[in-house]
């Protein structure tokens, strides 16, 4: 089914309107107390063009000591022909938090529209409120047309980035909560890595200590937790824990050649990374390591000093945080064993008197998906024929959005990834930024899409 070319005109002659109907929501600086105030403003918008709502109140978590209320999930419908297909649009209308102080070169949560680069800056530009209004956008095209949509469409949209189905009927899932590869092909994503997050801590003495009293008296915490985060990963990117890496069996020739057609190059990489930083000089390995193995990274040490200036305190108590990326057939469940089993045996070696805590402070398991699927033949057709004249790149992720797999195990469907930003958006990062381009031909391409599945016939 052709693209109706009134529908994709009219995206194109409302991209003002649409940018600043962005720019309100990039102004809700939606993390913590804020987020509820987003929720709001989505279920108003989408109650504008035509949908029923319901506001779901998930309750209540714990952080940073406080018992805080969730943010409610909205769930949306528009259609109930049963002649039609179901589409479920997920997406999170949550934000990192953003201070100008932290390196931003534009207020984080004022839009800033550069049109000398044509490019959007503010937090949640591209991660996620540019996509998630990119429906939108496509609901008001419909809707000032007197068009009829050519799906039904369920929406499930959550502030906290973990959402369950309860109460969900069987849909094909769409989502658009990541990004091309490069900053020049479209592309559909077809997988997720899945995530550990560990947190080890070492304790001792019963209070911070002078380093001029006690050093080389006693045995201390950081000298502990500094050699024991040492022998988990190597420069390399190998995993060193036994049987991690091990899990994974190799790439066969077909999956290499896989790699090899992506639009990508190692000077993506660098150029994205700011540095010449690739471990291997070797495309297909680079891209491997992001897409199909797993991966340990270390962040931070809890509890050591890190300021300005010359402190000689021997820290009392330090935690060290690291997590591996998970691809097929790791899980959580499969490889935490491992992880806190070897993290003891490597400690017990020390002979210290120090104490050590593992703990697993959240997780999720990998997806990948059949990319032959109907609902992915729909999207090609949709990029090729209708808005970018260009094969898109079918690539793996190597992020993760744990949601994923809990609406493809729950609902036994297919789940499609169709991505909005461009590689270099700097999701989570300062300057966070969503190209006018995209922003614009991603709207096309999300109503394309689904003029393609509605043109489908029941597979």
């Amino acid at each position: 089914m052709a693209t109706p070319v009134d529908f994709l005109n009219f995206i194109e002659t409302n991209k003002d309107r649409f940018i600043q109907r962005l720019a309100r929501a990039v102004e809700i600086p939606s993390h913590r107390h804020h987020v509820v105030r987003m929720a709001s403003f989505l279920e108003e918008q989408l109650r504008q063009y035509g949908v029923e709502t319901q506001s779901v109140d998930l309750g209540t978590h714990s952080m940073d000591g406080q018992n805080l209320k969730l943010p409610p999930v909205i769930l949306g419908r528009i259609g109930n022909d049963p002649s039609k297909r179901t589409i479920l649009i997920y997406g999170h209308f949550d934000v990192q938090p953003a201070q100008l102080s932290d390196g931003w070169d534009y207020p984080p949560f004022e839009l800033t529209r550069d049109e000398k680069t044509g490019r959007l800056y503010g937090r949640g530009s591209s991660d996620d409120k540019g996509p998630i209004f990119g429906w939108i956008n496509v609901l008001d095209a419909h809707h000032a047309l007197n068009k009829p949509l050519p799906v039904n469409l369920r929406f499930c949209f959550e502030g906290m980035e973990e959402s369950g189905s309860e109460g969900l009927d069987p849909f094909i899932l769409a989502e658009s909560d990541n990004y091309w590869l490069n900053t020049r092909t479209p592309a559909l994503t077809y997988g997720l890595r899945g995530l550990s997050y560990y947190k080890v801590t070492i304790a001792g003495p019963a209070r911070d200590l002078h380093s001029g009293v006690f050093g080389r008296m006693v045995h201390e915490p950081m000298t502990d937790l500094i050699a024991l985060m040492s022998k988990l990963v190597d420069p390399k990117g190998n995993i060193l824990i036994p049987g991690v890496d091990d899990m994974v069996p190799p790439p066969d020739d077909e999956e290499r050649r896989l790699y090899q057609k992506l639009d990508y190059a190692v000077e993506d990489v660098e150029v994205s990374a700011g540095a010449r930083v690739t471990i291997s000089e070797d495309k297909v390995e680079v891209l491997m390591g992001r897409m199909r193995s797993p991966s340990l990274s270390i962040h931070g040490i809890e509890g050591a000093f890190y300021g300005a200036g010359a402190k000689t305190v021997i820290p009392a108590k330090v935690s060290g945080k690291f997590s591996i990326r998970l691809v097929p057939p790791q899980t959580p469940e499969n490889v935490d064993p491992l992880v806190i089993q070897y993290l003891h045996d490597e400690f017990a070696k020390f002979k210290s008197k120090n104490t050590i805590n593992v703990e697993n402070l959240h997780g999720g398991k990998p997806w990948v998906e059949d990319y032959k699927h109907w609902s992915y033949e729909a999207a090609h057709r949709a990029t090729v024929v209708s808005v970018y004249n260009q094969e898109p790149d079918y690539m793996r992720e190597g992020g993760s959005i744990p949601v994923t797999l809990t609406f493809a195990e729950a609902l036994g469907v297919n789940v499609l990834l169709l991505p909005m930003g461009r590689g270099d958006d700097g999701a989570h990062s300062t300057n966070e930024k969503l190209d006018i381009s995209n922003f614009i031909q991603g709207s096309k391409l999300l109503g394309s899409y689904l003029y393609e599945v509605g043109a489908g016939t029941e597979a």
